[in-house]
């Protein structure tokens, strides 16, 4: 029987009438087709367990039946050795079972992970945005682990419990057909508690597995680098301690309760197997002195009586471990399940040859509410409520961008100046209007190709965990080491770089926290150099730089941005000055538009911010 866990009341409801859907099961299968071959040789090897399972009580009853009585030290010989070959075989057979399922539970596993890894890659960035990681790797790890045993343990036992009661129940019948049906007596009291039981098992593990994924983000948020560092920061380690252990606490809560629970219930069905089986001794006993039964046969029968309890105890929970264990396939397929409004059209088309032209027709946007890509289990708790009638971020925006051009976007905090890059990109849908790229609706063109020709430096940059080589040949897999030394050269980084020990080969630890701000910030404008893309965006790529390296970057990035379309939200004069048109927004709309000079002798907004900037700068 599975481990289980302590029920919580409030979950009494959600498996009330639970029961093994048929589309599920089929689905399930679907997964399983492509190792239906393992499949039929790992149910052989169970099948032929079972009936070996026979062969020891019923050549034990020979023995004392025939080879004690007639002293024939051959044929004793003979069923001694029958007895030991029987039971090496079945080791055989076990180790060609385990073969089997091992191989095709580590291929589910396999195909649920790629499965999922590829189609949480699809799902749109407010996804990401509103989902806790270690609750999304938790679906990836222990539900795909579950799945896995729901196909071939649970398959395994219920396979090996049937044929094994089966086969015992004939053998039992032709011994003695009166001792068989006094061994049934009791069977109703295994089969009637399953479905109580059945209920409480699945709520049990559902809430097992939401505890862990609470769990498992509290330390995932609180072991990477930034919420180790903004903990310590702010003193709170023992407050840390304090809320994990709290939840710490409630799974081992949940242990004992269910350690108690499945011990109490495994004893009373014990008690019950041990009740049946001294009434089949009684009775027999019986028989044998009338002399209508043989002793033989009696121990054979007392033998064989135990391998009806065992698999009716385990066919009694099979229900149970089928409905627990695919609440896993469940959870599973709640992630399979959720659509993707980021998805390619069926006849879009590649972005060949860009030229770098951005054109904004009638935009507007408003982010999704967290209830349009909620997934079971992942949402956060009260944001759908608080999002409900979320206002338009931009409104009916309109601008074009030509080739080559350098755009500035400039406005005070809340403008959307970010919401509007990351539209060109596509990382969202417009609500309304389209943008289009080299005249192209990007909703027409595929995603790879659109974001191919983009080249993007955010204000934060990531970088994996890896080396400052791999990091940057992230945009270019197949990039020579000659290429690395020129990029880092024109992003200003290269001197930093060669000075570590290890040069390119040096890791950069979690999200680059082992550079400075300026040193990651330099090594991301050498990634996107690397890419060597139409169009750049630069979400403030010089905010983490001395005036120093700005002016070099800048110079850097002034030759580098030749001939590409290029937009840039900036707060430093340096970048607004230089550019080639400049858009003003504000609450969401672009309330002016021109060069620097044509601004600021309009006034009004841009007058306003740039007098600002020039204070700030001082």
């Amino acid at each position: 029987m599975m481990s289980m866990h302590m029920l919580w009341p409030r979950d009494a409801e959600k498996v009330k009438g639970a029961r093994i859907e048929r589309e599920s099961a089929a689905r399930v299968w679907r997964f399983a087709h492509p190792y239906r071959s393992q499949v039929l040789g790992f149910l052989s090897s169970v099948i032929v367990q079972a009936v070996l399972g026979l062969v020891p009580p019923l050549l034990f009853g020979r023995i004392i039946d025939r080879a004690i009585p007639d002293q024939d030290r051959r044929l004793l010989g003979i069923y001694a050795l029958a007895i030991v070959g029987a039971a090496l075989f079945q080791g055989l057979i076990g180790l060609a079972e385990r073969y089997w399922s091992a191989r095709i539970g580590e291929g589910v596993i396999y195909d649920l992970r790629v499965a999922l890894f590829r189609h949480v890659q699809q799902l749109p960035l407010a996804f990401f945005t509103r989902t806790q990681t270690g609750t999304l790797t938790n679906r990836l790890n222990n539900d795909v682990i579950g799945a896995q045993r729901a196909l071939t343990t649970t398959l395994g036992t219920v396979v090996s419990n049937v044929i094994t009661l089966v086969t015992t129940l004939v053998a039992m019948l032709v011994l003695e057909w009166r001792l068989t049906l006094l061994a049934l007596i009791l069977t109703p009291f295994f089969v009637l508690p399953y479905r109580r039981i059945g209920h409480i098992q699945q709520s049990i593990t559902r809430e097992s597995m939401d505890l862990n994924a609470s769990m498992n983000s509290t330390m995932t948020e609180r072991f990477n680098v930034a919420g180790a560092l903004l903990v310590k920061l702010f003193g709170r380690g023992g407050d840390e301690q304090s809320l994990f252990s709290t939840r710490a606490a409630r799974v081992r809560d949940i242990g004992v309760r269910s350690a108690l629970f499945t011990r109490g219930f495994m004893t009373v069905l014990s008690l019950l197997g041990a009740i049946g089986t001294a009434l089949v001794y009684g009775l027999g006993g019986l028989f044998a002195i009338n002399g209508t039964f043989t002793v033989g046969e009696l121990a054979a029968m007392g033998l064989l009586v135990g391998r009806i309890y065992m698999p009716l105890t385990g066919l009694t929970n099979a229900r149970i471990d089928v409905l627990t264990a695919l609440v896993s396939f469940d959870r599973v397929f709640e992630v399979l399940d959720a659509k993707s409004p980021l998805v390619d059209a069926p006849d879009a088309k590649e972005l060949t040859k860009p030229e770098g032209r951005i054109e904004f027709r009638e935009v507007s946007f408003r982010y999704p509410r967290s209830d349009e890509l909620i997934i079971p289990g992942l949402e956060t708790p009260g944001s759908t409520e608080s999002e409900v009638g979320l206002a338009p971020v931009l409104s009916d925006v309109n601008f074009t961008i030509e080739p080559g051009q350098l755009v500035a976007l400039v406005g005070p905090s809340g403008a959307g100046k970010t919401t509007l890059t990351s539209l060109i990109p596509r990382l969202y849908d417009v609500t309304e209007g389209s943008v289009l790229v080299d005249g192209h609706d990007v909703r027409s063109l595929t995603q790879e190709s659109l974001r191919h020709a983009i080249g993007v430096v955010v204000q934060d940059p990531h970088l994996f965990h890896e080396s400052i080589g791999d990091n940057l040949r992230y945009a270019k897999p197949d990039a020579t080491d000659d290429e690395l030394v020129e990029v880092c050269r024109s992003a200003q980084v290269l001197d930093v770089i060669q000075a570590l020990p290890s040069g390119f080969g040096t890791v950069v630890g979690e999200r680059g926290y082992r550079m400075s701000g300026g040193e990651k910030q330099r090594l991301s404008i050498a990634r996107m150099l690397l890419k060597d893309p139409a169009m750049v965006i630069l979400d403030e790529a010089t905010s983490h730089l001395d005036s120093e390296n700005e002016a070099l970057v800048q110079e850097a990035l002034a030759k580098a941005l030749a001939g590409r379309t290029s937009v840039v939200i900036a707060h430093r004069l340096s970048t607004i000055t230089q550019a080639d048109q400049i858009l003003v927004l504000d609450q969401g709309t672009v309330v002016d538009h021109g060069t620097h000079d044509q601004l600021l002798a309009r006034g009004g907004l841009y007058s306003d911010l740039y007098r600002l900037l020039v204070r700030e700068e001082l």
